[in-house]
């Protein structure tokens, strides 16, 4: 007998929390199919000796909704062990959707997603209507992991209700029949659920809230119904944590949720100070699942933030119009210009104007902005502030902020600290992603491209938090499990995110010592020639999708076995 692939002596983490243990792992088929002792030889061969050998990591939140269709590669995520990502997040995407509302949808992309409108306009052929349609299209697709889809909720509005969808202004009961209806087609199709957003943030390009932020308890229900109808599916939800109000809109959700039957994962995050609002979130979280619910608490396991440059979407200077006067000169020249001393002081002394993106309001946050090296640090000391740093030297943060970013010839980048880091530390990240209730996700890739470049998170889980915190750290068998089984779970995704006979051969090869992450850089490899932030690590030795090998030592194969996931998956007979 003789195997497609067998890694062999490895270090098998199983996905589930055990203890690591060394051992062979054999596929034959895409499917696991013995684990322990292998003695047949394979047709390929990884020795795996002093390495880990986990499952391929379960990313819940993902924007590749784009990027799915116009590339084969869904980077950062598969650099960083990624094998399964689920997009759809937020109640954004471009399906459903008639022709006449194409430039809605990018207007909602652009805004919410950071995902520049020539992108989308170049990169997407729009060769679908319906959310059936779009999953055929991503099912003819190849590219390197598989994929799975929520049925976004402002497509979906503004597809039934048209112009009345886009204004916000509430269903009738023609409206909700039909909402129903499709939601029912689209998870008969492969959809894993709906996803609706109800976040202050969360406006178009052109500044208004999306088309799904007004939606009432009727409108939920209905879509969930109509989920319900076809089998069932994972309701996923962006509550407004950054205001007081959020725990009706929230409240609802759970409500609807068990009176349907249906499970929710939902975003969370933390205050970086005043009131502990996550907490009540949580208390909400323990009584809805006391009562029989089915309710997890979506969590980032570093900080939420911004990258700020002068190559990126936003900086603290982004709204002068003196450096407005400047923007469009390519960088090496507009460094120079900044370098003069008059236009430095005109510059610092200008006002911003009150136009722009709305998670502008932070590019000046000083106390929660540090410059970002190499290797990054994503948990800084609060001594390394821009205020800090600019107290120490006794000039104003602006200045401070001013100078580094023409570190580098430019190059530099400055992180905000959004959430996530209360007191100045992820202590508090460090208690509730050992809890149950929660699972971490929220990398957010195929979106921010200019702002954002979270998708590295599960290098960030094995490097910071198994090894290299002074304090808190996890376990690696337990950080796999996060980064696994517990994604899975939640996603309904029963056939995959462990080591074992019968599941899905979706593995990671890796050097825990020589595990990096390094930091982000810009590539210009959009459609359009459109710039996005991507990220890259060291000590992935092999990740392996469907037993074939996606990426050696960093370096992308010409393997793309990644599939549309159609729908929950069930456990193996064998399990």
């Amino acid at each position: 007998m003789t195997y497609d692939l067998v890694i062999r002596g490895g270090t098998v983490v199983d996905g589930l929390g055990g203890a690591p243990f060394t051992g062979d792992v054999a596929v034959r088929g895409g499917v696991i199919v013995s684990v322990g002792t292998v003695d047949a030889a394979g047709a390929r061969e990884i020795d795996a000796t002093g390495l880990l050998v986990t499952p391929g990591f379960v990313d819940l939140h993902t924007h590749y909704d784009g990027q799915a269709i116009w590339s084969d590669r869904l980077t950062p995520s598969s650099a960083h062990g990624v094998t399964t990502a689920v997009m759809g997040n937020c109640g954004v995407g471009f399906a459903p959707c008639r022709p006449a509302d194409h430039d809605v949808l990018v207007d909602v992309m652009a805004g919410v997603e950071d995902i520049p409108g020539v992108v989308m306009v170049d990169g997407l052929p729009w060769h679908w209507e319906t959310f059936p349609e779009f999953l055929d299209a991503l099912d003819a697709g190849a590219r390197d992991i598989d994929v799975a889809a929520f049925l976004p909720h402002s497509p979906l509005r503004v597809y039934v209700m048209g112009r009345r969808g886009v204004d916000r202004e509430p269903a009738g009961p023609e409206d909700l029949a039909m909402m129903r209806k499709l939601a029912a087609e689209a998870v008969q199709a492969g959809a894993l659920g709906f996803a609706s957003s109800r976040f202050t943030l969360h406006k178009t390009e052109s500044g208004r809230p999306i088309p799904s932020y007004d939606a009432d308890r009727a409108e939920i229900e209905a879509i969930a119904r109509g989920v319900d109808d076809a089998g069932g599916g994972l309701i996923q939800f962006v509550p407004d944590l950054v205001a007081g109000d959020y725990e009706p809109v929230l409240q609802t959700v759970f409500d609807v949720a068990a009176d349907v039957g249906l499970p929710v994962t939902f975003t969370l995050a933390i205050g970086n100070a005043g009131d502990p609002f996550f907490l009540d979130a949580l208390r909400m979280v323990e009584k809805a699942n006391s009562n029989g619910g089915h309710i997890s608490a979506q969590i980032f396991p570093r900080p939420i933030g911004l990258m700020l440059g002068l190559e990126l979407s936003g900086n603290p200077f982004v709204m002068y119009p003196s450096y407005r006067e400047i923007v469009a000169l390519p960088l090496a020249e507009r460094v120079a210009q900044m370098r003069k001393p008059e236009v430095r002081e005109r510059i610092l002394n200008d006002k911003p104007e009150s136009d722009g993106h709305p998670l502008m309001f932070a590019a000046q946050a000083w106390n929660y902005m540090f410059p970002l090296g190499e290797p990054p640090n994503y948990e800084p000391s609060p001594s390394d502030s821009i205020g800090a740093r600019a107290q120490a030297r006794g000039v104003s943060p602006l200045e401070e902020a001013y100078d580094r970013l023409l570190d580098d010839d430019g190059h530099a980048m400055l992180l905000v600290t959004l959430a996530n880091f209360r007191d100045g530390s992820l202590d508090t990240v460090a208690e509730l992603i050992r809890r149950d209730d929660v699972v971490l996700g929220l990398g957010d890739g195929g979106a921010h491209y200019g702002m954002i470049c979270d998708a590295s998170f599960p290098t960030y889980m094995l490097t910071h938090w198994v090894r290299d915190r002074a304090t808190g750290r996890l376990s690696v068998q337990d950080a796999v499990r996060e980064l696994t089984s517990v994604p899975a779970r939640v996603a309904g995704l029963a056939d995959r995110g462990r080591i074992a006979v019968g599941y899905k051969a979706d593995l990671n090869v890796i050097d825990a010592d020589a595990l990096t992450l390094h930091k982000p850089v810009i590539v210009n490899d959009l459609p359009a020639g459109g710039r996005r932030l991507d990220q890259t690590a060291d000590g992935y030795v092999a990740t392996i999708v469907s037993g074939e090998v996606i990426a050696e030592n960093g370096q992308p194969t010409a393997a793309r076995p990644g599939k549309l996931i159609r729908g929950r998956q069930p456990a193996p007979a064998s399990a």
